[in-house]
């Protein structure tokens, strides 16, 4: 069994910053790294952290010191995507020891039964994603090379329409292109991605997509056409993705209820 905890968009700044001038994101991602200590035994052995995107507000050296720290104490080897927030340059620094040395942050681990596959949607000063050419040939090559191992591939932006128009604007630009590199794949394949604040289930050519919650803020599904355009306060978990002859992803909520009670 291999187990892979995702967590994504903390938005983090340097150490006492707020995001808008109201969210502590460092406290809310140091909240859920206590939640996910405190319950480590119910989750049993966790083999990695994935990290997809917007790890950074805005991209600074600080920010990504300051997000070591604090998922310092899950003590787990950790692979990181950019998303739209973050800047390719200041994070290849931070984890030079997990990305590429030069051009996009594709990458590809084993880990345990599972092949992740990391691909960078970056386009750098803009808050749509898009998947280059050198990024799709990447893809392909990976997909190739997984042979018959589960894949979890993952990326910033959702390969669907989440609903919310906001987001939606500021999307995949190449959904069609990267749906057709899946489609041909025929091998166990779980995509996951970030950027929209929700958790959301979809199908993309055949392959169930999951996006992961934030733990700093949540966007309103919304689908009005004059939809408000901004966050919600709330705090929400993170996913975690299990393989035992089949995927299986769990939502780790921010907090824990009262109980258990007898029934």
């Amino acid at each position: 069994m291999t187990n892979v905890l995702q967590i994504s968009d903390t938005h983090i700044l340097s150490k006492g910053a707020m995001v808008s001038g109201r969210l502590d994101t460092s406290d809310a991602l140091g909240r859920l790294v206590t939640r996910i200590g405190d319950i480590r035994d119910q989750l049993g052995k966790l083999d990695a952290l994935l990290v997809s995107g917007d790890l950074s507000e805005d991209g600074s050296a600080e920010s990504y010191a300051q997000f070591k720290s604090l998922i310092a104490p899950l003590n787990l080897p950790t692979y990181v995507i950019p998303g739209n927030h973050d800047a390719r340059d200041p994070m290849r620094t931070a984890f030079a020891d997990a990305l590429p040395a030069n051009g996009p942050l594709n990458w590809t681990r084993q880990v345990g039964d599972i092949r992740l596959i990391g691909l960078d949607t970056l386009v750098e000063g803009q808050g749509l994603g898009t998947l280059s050419s050198d990024s799709l040939y990447f893809l392909q090559d990976a997909l190739l090379e997984a042979g018959d191992a589960p894949v979890l591939m993952a990326l910033h932006h959702p390969p669907f329409a989440c609903g919310i128009g906001f987001m939606d604007s500021i999307g995949l630009t190449n959904k069609d292109v990267l749906r057709d590199a899946v489609a041909a794949y025929s091998g166990r394949l779980r995509i996951v991605c970030g950027h929209i604040h929700n958790m959301m289930v979809s199908d993309v050519a055949g392959h169930i997509a999951i996006s992961a919650p934030s733990p700093c803020s949540t966007f309103a599904y919304d689908r009005r056409s004059g939809a408000p355009v901004g966050y919600m306060t709330q705090e929400d978990g993170c996913l975690l993705h299990c393989w035992n002859a089949g995927f299986q992803t769990i939502r780790i909520g921010p907090m824990a209820g009262s109980g258990p009670f007898p029934f």
